[in-house]
């Protein structure tokens, strides 16, 4: 009895890790679009929109370029994913401790935020136009 207690364990250990994995898809878009992306982790694009598969648990900065608009920066970072805590909670209803390890560590339970990264880019003319009205106010 006690070892197939420990087979059923052992064979849903990690329950979210492995029915959501350790990466999800990230999605940048711009308005306007064909802006291009680079992430402090070595991920980039040439232009918006783009997508591209990332570990749940990175926190990463954000750059977004276009000529004639202003560059914009951002961080993702990583919550507690409600789907991810259901997988995990059959962890500890099976009774698969050994899952509940696995899943906090591969960061199974966790999603990226924002995703996906929408960001509307200002226009340097707009910026500038805003700074000299500012300054002829004061």
């Amino acid at each position: 009895m006690t070892l197939a207690l420990f087979a059923i364990g052992a064979s849903v250990s990690g329950c979210a890790t492995v029915t959501r994995g350790t990466h999800e898809i990230f999605t940048v878009n711009t308005v306007p679009p064909n802006a291009s992306v680079k992430t402090s982790n070595g991920h980039a694009c040439d232009a918006t929109p783009c997508s591209w598969q990332e570990n749940h648990r990175d926190d990463f900065d954000v750059t977004i370029s276009k000529p004639g608009y202003k560059e914009w920066h951002g961080h993702v970072t990583h919550q507690f994913s409600s789907g991810g805590g259901a997988a995990f909670a059959g962890n500890v209803i099976v009774g698969g401790g050994v899952g509940l390890i696995v899943d906090t560590a591969s960061g199974a339970t966790q999603k990226l935020v924002p995703n996906p990264l929408n960001v509307t880019l200002e226009p340097v003319q707009a910026a500038a136009a805003g700074g000299r009205a500012q300054t002829a106010s004061q």
